[in-house]
């Protein structure tokens, strides 16, 4: 899958277990699709065995392209709107209170599919009252008024991903806009004054230091509360190779870095993803 020997610190938590094999089982029965399978996450096995998962809505076709993404990318189906309620009763099935919704890119939906994110959220707080809800949303292709929908909906995290330095754009993510992302990010933080603005980029694709630093910088300047920093790993073949594999003390060197930079809370690391451990990051922030 990596295409390369991967370095000694790097080990996958994609160990199954009856927990996990019980987690599939529930969300085949709900027909739901999780980012962590789409998209081939390492810690897999880790999250599904302590019963949690990243819901990805609005099917599991993207229409867009990414260089580093495992999702399948194509003409997806028209939404299910029947699978907001579903995603609520899966999460009151796990007794979960706590939840990350994720979808692909819909540009092919007027609203990137904003009402579907809303409803989603109004039917899980409806079957599970007290649940706090994280929503990690695309671009809406710079659009304001799917964002406030979604934002109206009152997520207790909003996260939009950067994914990675704005030179590495036309390569990484060739039908994204970094300044539009940083966009999104920015009308969140002015539209909200409760929700917690996140956003997560990935490290090993190319990037300098001074680029990094540059985007840290970016981030905060735009209303960015936590940022989550991981490691660029391979998917697929078919997809961009890793430039480099950092360290964990360079990661250290990173989460100090951001923290200084006036973030409230960082989760930097070789195996770091934008919802890993995103329950200890929000209650942290708060």
């Amino acid at each position: 899958m990596q295409g390369k020997k991967l370095p000694p610190w790097i080990k996958s938590n994609n160990l199954w277990s009856n927990e996990t094999n019980n987690l599939r089982r529930l969300l085949r029965d709900f027909k739901l699709h999780t980012v962590c399978e789409e998209a081939r996450c390492p810690n897999l096995g880790e999250c599904y065995s302590s019963g949690t998962a990243t819901f990805l809505i609005l099917g599991n076709i993207c229409t867009r392209n990414c260089r580093f993404c495992a999702v399948e990318h194509g003409f997806p189906e028209k939404p299910d709107p029947a699978e907001p309620m579903r995603v609520a009763q899966a999460v009151n099935r796990l007794g979960l209170k706590f939840v990350v919704l994720t979808s692909v890119t819909r540009d092919d939906l007027p609203d990137g599919g904003a009402c579907h994110y809303a409803e989603t959220v109004k039917a899980i707080r409806a079957e599970n009252p007290g649940c706090y809800v994280e929503v990690l949303v695309p671009d809406f292709q710079g659009q304001e008024k799917p964002l406030a929908q979604v934002l109206e909906s009152s997520p207790d995290v909003f996260a939009h991903n950067v994914e990675t330095v704005p030179r590495l754009y036309s390569k990484v993510r060739p039908q994204a806009n970094y300044s539009r992302s940083l966009g999104v990010l920015r009308k969140a933080s002015s539209f909200s004054s409760k929700a917690s603005i996140k956003s997560g980029f990935m490290v090993g694709l190319g990037e300098t230091r001074s680029e990094i630093r540059s985007l840290l910088y970016d981030l905060r300047e735009n209303g960015c509360q936590i940022v989550t920093i991981g490691q660029y790993l391979r998917p697929r073949l078919d997809l961009l190779p890793v430039s480099k594999f950092y360290t964990p003390e360079e990661f250290q060197e990173l989460k100090e870095e951001a923290l200084k930079s006036g973030f409230s809370q960082v989760e930097s690391g070789p195996l770091v993803r934008s919802s890993y451990h995103a329950e200890r990051l929000f209650r942290k922030s708060g």
